[in-house]
This record gives structure tokens, C-alpha cells and sequence, in this order.
């Protein structure tokens, strides 16, 4: 029997990219994403199941994920949103949003996975961002909400070990649809990446690689973790 492991977020690139190497080692990704279409076009590509849900409507999420059966190898939530604003411009709602989408929904998620996680031995691996833990201007609401993943992601490694285990990706600026307003300039683009001290942006592969690892047998020891995936961005000074 194929291990099952739900990639949300499916039609986006980590999402995605992942997918597709859960498929390549033998695993069976179950799609979840908003998008009917993409979601069938990706699932016929990889021969693996699929359900539409919007992951903010917490009935639908966790109806969607029922679909997934038990037990589960394995949960990634690579949802995500960027919010830019200078703090003097948000509102209540930018607040909101930001976390409903990527806090609450991914608890949400892991809440309604949790039985069929602990039957199969399984791993969470939650999505962050950089902007979490090092201060960048006009990034008050989403890093104020993956910060709360990263505390999310501790706080469940506690209490779901040693059944399950629940790690957490960081990662910088990366080339997807999400960030295409902000790497469409090429002159943005190589700005950014200079910042980092192996200069350049991040591709879908580089987080998802990270996710299969953290997902897989060989990660057994692993719980509670968040680790950047950020060309050392988030802890080294670049030289740009």
C-alpha cells in the first residue's frame, strides 16, 4: 500500500513541486487547493486523488480532508499569502486575513488530520517565512502570522510526539506565481537576491526538497524544528 501524504496548497509552485516528488519515490500525494481545474490537471498528470476545498472555510477543510482517509503518512500545509503594507496602512481585516489563512487554517488542518496522522506514524511539515524571525519593513501582518505558525509548530511537535511529527519550513523570497509582483522586475529581482549570501532567489524545488525530507522514514528524529530555507538570508549578512 502506497503511503498517503496530503499536500495542500498542491496547485502552487512548493505545493506543486513537492507533489511531484512524493509521486517520483513511490508515496501518494492527496491534492487539496481551490482550483477544480488545476487540481484535475495535476492529478492526471500524477495519477494521485484530489479535492477541491477552500481552506478558510473550516467545514469545507476539514470535509476535504476526510477524503483523505487513514491512516496518513504524512500532512504539508504549503499555504501561504503575501501581505505588504507599511503598518500605518493596515487594517483590522489585513490582520485577519493573514493569520486565517495561514495560521488558523494550517491548525485547522493538522486538527482534523490528527487521528488518521497518529494511525500512520505520520509527519507535519508547516510553512513559515523568513520575515518570522527577522525584521523587514512592511511585513507586519504576515510575519505577525507565521510567526504564529512557527509557534504553532512547537507547541503541536509537544503534544502530538511521539506519534507524529511536526516541523516547520522558513523560507525567503521565491520565485512563484505568489511572488511574481515582486520578482516580475528583473531589477527587483537581482536587488533581492543580493540581499542573500548565496545571491540568488529560491525555486520551488529548494523548499520542497526540504519538505519530502521532513516527510520521509529519514527524518525520524527530527520534531519541533523550524529551518530556513532562505540562502542563508535569515542568519548570515549578505554582502550586496
Amino acid at each position: 500500500m502506497r503511503e498517503r501524504i496530503v499536500v495542500a496548497g498542491a496547485t502552487g509552485g512548493i505545493g506543486a513541486a513537492l507533489a511531484r516528488r512524493l509521486a517520483a519515490r513511490g508515496a501518494e500525494p492527496f491534492l487539496l487547493a481551490r482550483d477544480p481545474a488545476r487540481l484535475a490537471a495535476l492529478g492526471t498528470e500524477l495519477g494521485a486523488p484530489w479535492c477541491a476545498a477552500d481552506v478558510t472555510d473550516g467545514a469545507a477543510l476539514k470535509a476535504a480532508l476526510a477524503e483523505a482517509g487513514t491512516p496518513l503518512r504524512g500532512l504539508a500545509f504549503c499555504i501561504g499569502s503575501i501581505v505588504l503594507k507599511p503598518a500605518g496602512r493596515l487594517t483590522e481585516a489585513d490582520f485577519l486575513n493573514a493569520f486565517r489563512l495561514n495560521a488558523l487554517a494550517a491548525a485547522m488542518a493538522v486538527q482534523a488530520t490528527m487521528p488518521a496522522l497518529a494511525a500512520g506514524q505520520g509527519s507535519v511539515v508547516l510553512f513559515s517565512s523568513v520575515a518570522a524571525r527577522k525584521g523587514f519593513a512592511n511585513h507586519a501582518a504576515i510575519s505577525a502570522a507565521k510567526a504564529a505558525v512557527e509557534g504553532l509548530t512547537v507547541a503541536l511537535a509537544a503534544e502530538l510526539a511521539p506519534q507524529v511529527r511536526v516541523n516547520c519550513i522558513a523560507p525567503s523570497l521565491t520565485k512563484t506565481q505568489l511572488a511574481e509582483p515582486l520578482t516580475r522586475s528583473p531589477q527587483m529581482a537581482e536587488a533581492i537576491a543580493r540581499q542573500h549570501p548565496i545571491p540568488r532567489l529560491g525555486e520551488a524545488e529548494d523548499a520542497a526538497a526540504l519538505a519530502d525530507f521532513l516527510l520521509s522514514d529519514a527524518a525520524g528524529w527530527i520534531t519541533g524544528q523550524v529551518i530556513g530555507v532562505d540562502g542563508g538570508r535569515g542568519a548570515v549578512a549578505g554582502k550586496g
